[in-house]
């Protein structure tokens, strides 16, 4: 009886999973409308009150998406008053959505991302995440790698799409 045989392992393919990188920190939404006269008009001095007596603590460590879910229109000093009070607080503000938020956080994650150990390498981007790593994130990723590697695939080990292959 033969031993059994991983040709993956010898094959010398690399998974790069970004749901590893993915960070457990709660996400959470700061909405705006709950802080405006009648929900829709930002009256700057009750704005200001309000912003101040509230208790920000509920952010602490958590990345946070600073939004307005109501028709308001909202000066951007708006915004950025919000963001002072939540600098010392949360890990990482964001304006936009949730979803927005994931983006930017993954874009961080990418860009301090150290390509330099898959020099030259098969690399393959494992797909099907049960996280919600952004679509973006994969393509930056993409960008970052291909000045380095053999070769990128995309997928399982046992079942990959050719991306990208370095000529000789």
């Amino acid at each position: 009886m033969s031993d059994i045989v991983n040709k993956v392992e010898k094959s010398g393919l690399i998974t790069i999973d970004l749901e590893d990188f993915y960070p457990t920190e709660p996400r959470k939404v700061f909405d705006l409308k709950e802080f405006l006269y009648q929900e829709l008009v930002l009256k700057e001095k009750d704005f200001r009150q309000n912003l101040k007596d509230f208790n920000w603590e509920i952010y602490k460590n958590s990345y946070v998406a600073i939004h307005c879910s109501s028709e308001a229109i909202i000066p951007s000093w708006g915004y950025l008053l919000v963001a002072t009070y939540l600098t010392d607080i949360a890990k990482h503000i964001s304006f936009g959505s949730l979803e927005e938020l994931e983006r930017d956080i993954y874009t961080k994650i990418i860009q301090e991302f150290d390509v330099n150990p898959y020099k030259d390498k098969k690399v393959i981007i494992k797909g099907c995440s049960g996280k919600p790593i952004p679509q973006n994130a994969y393509v930056q990723l993409v960008q970052k790698l291909k000045p380095m590697v053999f070769s990128l695939m995309y997928g399982e080990a046992c079942s990959t799409v050719p991306i990208y292959k370095q000529k000789k």
